[in-house]
């Protein structure tokens, strides 16, 4: 666990991070840095966007599997890792 949260830590640090959320297996944010309402809107919606892209992955190769989903904003860059039932989302700012 101490791993975990080194990892996130300097996750955090990168320059333009705006926030961290990880999100279980059900969608639910269980650890954020982010306020509790903007934190569950981003794990519900990105959750099922991630289920659907690995779907997608899944049904084009079914030996295959999601290990990323990159989303770029006008204004911010969204990043979505899936690990072992856990869904780590990075909210980063684009460099202007």
């Amino acid at each position: 666990m101490a791993e975990v949260e080194e990892t996130l830590k300097r996750i955090e640090a990168h320059k333009g991070v705006i926030g961290t959320i990880v999100v279980n297996a059900k969608g639910i944010p269980i650890r954020t840095t982010l306020d509790n309402c903007t934190a569950a809107q981003y794990a519900g919606l990105l959750h099922h966007l991630t289920m659907q892209a690995r779907s997608t992955v899944r049904d084009i190769d079914p030996q295959n599997d999601l290990t990323f989903l990159r989303i770029r904003t006008k204004k911010d860059e969204i990043m979505v890792t899936p690990e072992n039932g856990y869904l780590l989302i990075v909210i980063q700012k684009l460099r202007e």
